[in-house]
């Protein structure tokens, strides 16, 4: 009988661990949603937390493309003026449309290389010296 007794109760602690076990992992799971949706609504990268960098130490390109941008061109390359869709979520979240981008010419390579002003309105614009990676927002 009381071996009976001792499986029975060996039963009951296993079935309160497994019940433990898979509330912890409930909650783990709907702190990891929480945090995912609240970098959904406000972007990866909030204004207050990015870099910022002025004007005047912008390379002498990007101070070039940016007054471009401010008197509406004409812009060097094609693609300048494109929507930017903001996929990597590096820059506060906007509506679709709200971000464009345009290069910034690198001295000694053909291509339109890696140095972006993404500008969103009203004029809002950001810097970014590695296709994307990073960005710091331009303050006058």
């Amino acid at each position: 009988m009381e071996e009976i007794e001792a499986r029975f109760k060996m039963k009951i602690v296993s079935a309160r661990f497994v019940l433990y076990f898979l509330f912890c992992l409930f909650a783990m799971l709907s702190a990891l949603v929480s945090v995912q949706t609240y970098a959904d609504v406000f972007g990866s990268s909030n204004d207050r937390e990015m870099r910022v960098v002025p004007v005047s130490a912008l390379p002498l390109e990007g101070r070039e493309t940016l007054r471009l941008i401010k008197q509406g061109g004409p812009f060097l390359y094609t693609r300048d003026g494109v929507i930017f869709s903001n996929f990597e979520k590096r820059l506060p979240k906007r509506k679709r449309g709200y971000y464009h981008e345009f290069t910034v010419k690198t001295p000694g390579i053909r291509n339109r290389g890696a140095r972006r002003i993404v500008c969103g309105q009203p004029v809002e614009c950001y810097y970014s010296a590695d296709h994307y990676q990073t960005f710091q927002r331009i303050v006058e």
